[in-house]
């Protein structure tokens, strides 16, 4: 495609590009957004360890902001991505404007609070949350970690949902090979996300549950971008192929 497309409307984003572009008043380059998100939060985090001389848990929340970082780059290049070429309108319907990565970001994020907060502390004599901030957190460090974690679960959540509508896409719809090698790179850089995630591991080892998790939805990643791709593939190979 020539030239620029336009913006794309409210209600047919990602939560995210939303508030991106919310503010009023204000229109700052995405590179500059993401800039910001990574000063911001680094800055806190090593203020607040230096203060409240928590380095253990400042070396754990730097990964995660890189972590949902690079997610948020994720996002907009896949949208990008999608946004180029001419596609189905129930998919990008379903991919931006159901908020169901926000529902499924809800999910993971109630589930890694009770993880924290409750089962932890339940089978193990030093909870992680004990490990990383002592027998007393202090609250703001407290406030900070869950903010950087929320921010890391809305971006999984977005991946879980990129991938299963990318898989949906494809079992439900043919393409012209141009447009299938388009759709099979966004389900690329889907998978890649979910792959970098595996920069967690070396803080989630001693922790079976989260460490189970981690695995569990990195292969799931794997296997349904894997079928997505190969179903691009094959069903674009005749020459005729069009959506049906």
């Amino acid at each position: 495609m020539s030239g620029e497309s336009p913006p794309p409307e409210y209600g047919e984003t990602w939560v995210y590009e939303s508030i991106v572009k919310a503010l009023p008043g204000i229109d700052i380059p995405t590179w500059a957004a993401l800039a910001i998100q990574l000063v911001v939060f680094e800055v806190a985090v090593v203020a607040m360890a230096w203060y409240y001389d928590v380095w253990n848990a400042a070396v754990a929340a730097t990964a995660v902001i890189f972590v949902a970082t690079v997610g948020s780059i994720e996002m907009l290049r896949i949208s990008t991505l999608v946004r180029r070429i001419d596609v189905p309108p129930t998919y990008s319907a379903l991919l931006f404007s159901s908020n169901m990565e926000v529902v499924l970001s809800v999910l993971a994020y109630i589930a890694m609070l009770t993880h924290l907060f409750v089962f932890d502390p339940q089978v193990s004599e030093t909870p992680l949350v004990t490990t990383l901030f002592g027998p007393e957190p202090p609250v703001l460090v407290v406030y900070l970690t869950l903010l950087i974690l929320w921010d890391v679960c809305y971006r999984i959540g977005t991946g879980w949902w990129a991938s299963i509508t990318g898989l949906w896409r494809s079992l439900r719809f043919r393409f012209e090979p141009e447009t299938a090698r388009v759709f099979q790179r966004a389900d690329v850089e889907t998978w890649g996300f979910g792959v970098l995630q595996l920069v967690l591991l070396p803080f989630v080892l001693d922790q079976p549950v989260l460490l189970a998790s981690l695995l569990a939805h990195v292969a799931a990643v794997t296997v349904v971008t894997a079928v997505s791709v190969t179903l691009l593939q094959v069903r674009s190979r005749e020459p005729d192929a069009t959506r049906s």
